[in-house]
């Protein structure tokens, strides 16, 4: 299921500072300002339930919510659909605009690196191979 602009915010505040009740997610989503009421942060928590990406505990008296699905799994779902979108599913034409566009840190840039030498490690290992006669 899709993910609205704003629902996905509510989500990343329970990525990032844990589980917590409408209020508590509320205050963290003012902190970093963003102005939105009380019911509407508990619409999104209850509509990201019904999707199944968050779960709630109502043993309380205020209800905690928690995010059921991962960060990773949202961010892989995400990006497939992009691929499909933008680049019928080829993920090479995806990489090159991102390497070409936007600003990576050493770190990625290293890891990156990596990568890159692992694929290419995995590849030339399997040209190597001598077919089974």
């Amino acid at each position: 299921m899709d993910l609205g602009t704003a629902e996905l915010e509510v989500l990343k505040a329970l990525w990032d500072d844990g589980p917590g009740t409408v209020r508590e997610v509320l205050n963290r989503l003012h902190d970093q300002g963003r102005r939105v009421a009380y019911t509407t942060v508990q619409t999104f928590l209850t509509r990201l339930e019904q999707k199944g990406y968050v779960v709630s505990d109502k043993s309380e008296l205020a209800h905690v919510f928690r995010a059921k699905v991962s960060r990773e799994r949202v961010s892989r779902s995400r990006l497939k659909s992009l691929l499909e979108q933008l680049y019928d599913g080829a993920a090479g034409p995806l990489v090159l605009q991102l390497v070409r566009t936007q600003r990576l840190s050493r770190e990625d840039l290293a890891e990156l690196q990596r990568l890159i030498g692992k694929l290419d490690s995995t590849k030339s290992g399997r040209r190597k191979r001598k077919p089974k006669a």
